[in-house]
């Protein structure tokens, strides 16, 4: 397995894994990534100063992603950590810890002092695994990020 940036021809699977996760939990539902406009084109909508995605490849099929963005509202010394999913099949192997350590190191090479993200209760298993990376629990959001149906925020001082 790779991790490497996004590429566009990414796009289409990334927003496939991204989608289908979230039907899953029953999460495809306003307030949520799966109707964000950047969903479908990742790769364009992270080709900017102090943002960077990542995605993981397995024998030439992508399986996930996550990236930082600098998200409009958040402190200039803190990033958001942001459309992290994994496609089913792939969870419980690492892929996740993988991505997301990708992405710490990359906010620390950019000069971010924290990583902020948001996310929801159903996602338990994503929620864990912040909390094992050393993430925090906040009262309120940092930012107004557009997804009013994440009630649980984060974040990690590197």
């Amino acid at each position: 397995m790779i991790i490497r940036q996004i590429s566009a021809a990414d796009n289409k699977k990334m927003a496939s894994i991204l989608r289908k996760s979230l039907e899953e939990f029953n999460l495809n539902i306003p307030g949520t990534a799966y109707f964000d406009e950047s969903t479908d084109n990742l790769y364009e909508s992270f080709n900017i100063n102090g943002a960077i995605y990542f995605v993981a490849e397995d024998n030439g099929t992508v399986i996930g992603g996550a990236g930082i963005f600098p998200t409009k509202g958040l402190p200039s010394d803190t990033v958001e950590l942001v459309k992290m999913y994994i496609d089913s099949a792939e969870r419980g192997k690492g892929v996740g810890k993988l991505l997301m350590n990708k992405c710490i190191e990359s906010a620390k090479l950019l000069s971010y002092k924290n990583i902020y993200l948001e996310t929801i209760p159903e996602l338990n298993s994503a929620v864990s695994a912040y909390e094992k990376l050393g993430f925090k629990y906040l009262d309120k959001p940092l930012a107004d990020t557009g997804h009013f149906s994440c009630n649980i925020w984060m974040i990690l001082g590197l």
